[in-house]
C-alpha cells in the first residue's frame, strides 16, 4: 500500500480576461505569497513557474484551486502537472463570508478565498482532469450543433415574423419555413402580387426538384393567391429585402448543421466497438479505450440517438467515467431542490426546479426523456401512470429523465447494452 503524499502548499487563481490574481497558503493557512499575472501566454507561463517557486515543491505537489473548470487557465495548469480543482461560485461566495462578513469583494481576497478553502474543505471542490482527445472533440462538435440549431431557430422566427407583416398566407404552406423548397418558392414569388403572375409551370418545376408531393401547384398558387394584407407604403420592399438576406443565411446555417449532425456520427462510429457483445462481453476494440464501450452503450438506450449521446457524453464526461449517478443528475438539474425548515419540518416539502446545473446537459435530458416518451411504448405508459398518479407534466418528465439517467449509470457500471425484456412484468403490463 503505497503512501499519499499531501499536499505541500495550496493555491488559489482568480481568473479575468486581463489579469489573473494568484495566491499561495502553506498547510498551516498562511498566506507564503501573492502576485498579479498577465492573462497571455507568457503571463501563464510566468505564473505556473512562481506557483513551483513559492510552493517550494513539483507541481504534483502543489493543489490548485479555481472557479471555474475550464479554459485557457485550468489547462495550461493542468498540463504542466498541477492538481487542479474547481468550485462552484456560490459555494466559493460563502467561503469569502470567512474573511469579510461586511460582503467586501476584490480579486486579490478571491485568490486567497480559494486556496485557503481548498485547505480546509477539499470535499467541497472536485478534481479537474483534462478529457481525452475523442472526448474535445465530441464536446466542441457537439456544441457547434448545439449553437446552429439555436440560429436556425433564431433566423426562422425572423423569417415567419417578416411573412407575417406582408405575406401571411404563405405560412400556410410549412411549418419549417426553413425549408429549401419553401425559400425557393419566396424567391420565385417574394409578394403577393408576384403569385398573380406566375404559372402553374414555375412552381411545378420548385416541387419536383425539391421532390415535394404533399402540395400539388396549383393549390400553392392558390394559397398565395389569397386575398393580400394591406400595408403601409415601402413595408413590401423592406419586409421582401429582409428576408432576402436572411435567406443567404440560413442556408449557410442549415448546411452547417448538416456538417456538424454527419460529423458527430462520424465519431460516434469511430468510437463504437466493431462488435460490442449485449451481455457485458468485450469485443473487438473494446477495452482498449473507456468511451469506445460508453458510447455504444448509450447508443443502446431508448431516446438516445447520434445527437443526445454525444451531448451527453461530452457534457459530464468526469462523472459518467467515475459512475457517479448523483453527481451527474444533479450536474443535469435532474435532482430537485428540497427546502425542509420551520414548520416546514413535516409534511410534504417544498420541491423547487434546479438552476445551478449545467444548461446544455439539462436540455440533453429533457430532450432524450422527450424521445424516449414518444418512441418507446414502456416510458409512454410509465409516463401516462404518473400523470393518473396526480403528477404534473414536469415532475412526470423529470421522473422519466432520472430513471433513465439511473439505468444508464448501472448499464456502463456492468458493460452491458439496453436490454427492455429485462423490465419488472408489473411494469410492462402497467
Amino acid at each position: 500500500m503505497t503512501d499519499v503524499l499531501e499536499p505541500a502548499a495550496y493555491a488559489g487563481v482568480d481568473w479575468a480576461t486581463e489579469k489573473n490574481d494568484a495566491c499561495v497558503v502553506d498547510p498551516e493557512g498562511l498566506v507564503i505569497a501573492e502576485k498579479q499575472f498577465d492573462a497571455d501566454a507568457d503571463g501563464l507561463a510566468a505564473m505556473a513557474a512562481w506557483l513551483v517557486e513559492k510552493g517550494g515543491a513539483p507541481p504534483g505537489r502543489i493543489d490548485v484551486a479555481i472557479e471555474v473548470p475550464h479554459g485557457v487557465v485550468v489547462e495550461t495548469l493542468l498540463e504542466r502537472g498541477f492538481a487542479v480543482h474547481s468550485i462552484n461560485p456560490r459555494q466559493l461566495d460563502r467561503f469569502r463570508d470567512r474573511f469579510s462578513v461586511a460582503g467586501a469583494k476584490d480579486d486579490r481576497r478571491d485568490a486567497r478565498v480559494l486556496a485557503d478553502s481548498l485547505r480546509t474543505d477539499r470535499r467541497a471542490f472536485r478534481r479537474i482532469q483534462n478529457d481525452t482527445p475523442e472526448t474535445i472533440e465530441l464536446k466542441e462538435w457537439s456544441r457547434i450543433h448545439s449553437e446552429l440549431k439555436a440560429e436556425d431557430n433564431a433566423l426562422c422566427n425572423r423569417i415567419r415574423q417578416q411573412l407575417l407583416r406582408y405575406f401571411p398566407q404563405a405560412l400556410d404552406l410549412t411549418g419549417d419555413v426553413g425549408e429549401a423548397w419553401f425559400l425557393k418558392l419566396l424567391e420565385s414569388v417574394p409578394t403577393p402580387t408576384e403569385a398573380h403572375r406566375r404559372r402553374v409551370a414555375t412552381i411545378e418545376a420548385i416541387l419536383q426538384y425539391h421532390r415535394i408531393r404533399r402540395w400539388k401547384p396549383d393549390e400553392v398558387l392558390a394559397v398565395l393567391r389569397k386575398p393580400a394584407v394591406t400595408v403601409a407604403p415601402g413595408t413590401v420592399e423592406a419586409a421582401t429585402a429582409h428576408i432576402r438576406l436572411l435567406t443567404e443565411r440560413l442556408r449557410v446555417v442549415r448546411s452547417q448543421i448538416v456538417e456538424s449532425e454527419k460529423t458527430l456520427a462520424s465519431i460516434c462510429d469511430r468510437l463504437v466497438p466493431s462488435s460490442p457483445s449485449p451481455h457485458g462481453g468485450q469485443g473487438e476494440g473494446e477495452g482498449r479505450n473507456h468511451e469506445l464501450s460508453d458510447v455504444a452503450i448509450l447508443l443502446s438506450l431508448p431516446g438516445l440517438g447520434r445527437i443526445l449521446a454525444p451531448a451527453l457524453l461530452a457534457e459530464a464526461s468526469r462523472p459518467l467515467h467515475e459512475r457517479d449517478y448523483q453527481a451527474v443528475r444533479t450536474l443535469a438539474g435532474v435532482a430537485p431542490v428540497t427546502r425542509r425548515s420551520g414548520k416546514r419540518t413535516s409534511g410534504p416539502w417544498v420541491v423547487s426546479m434546479r438552476y445551478a446545473c449545467n444548461p446544455r446537459l439539462r436540455v440533453t435530458m429533457h430532450n432524450w426523456a422527450q424521445c424516449a416518451m414518444q418512441w418507446d411504448p414502456y416510458w409512454k405508459a410509465h409516463y401516462a401512470a404518473a400523470r393518473a398518479r396526480g403528477q404534473s407534466h414536469g415532475r412526470a418528465h423529470r421522473g422519466i429523465a432520472d430513471r433513465l439517467l439511473r439505468i444508464a449509470i448501472a448499464m456502463l457500471k456492468t458493460r452491458a447494452l439496453y436490454d427492455p425484456e429485462r423490465r419488472h412484468p408489473t411494469r410492462g403490463a402497467a
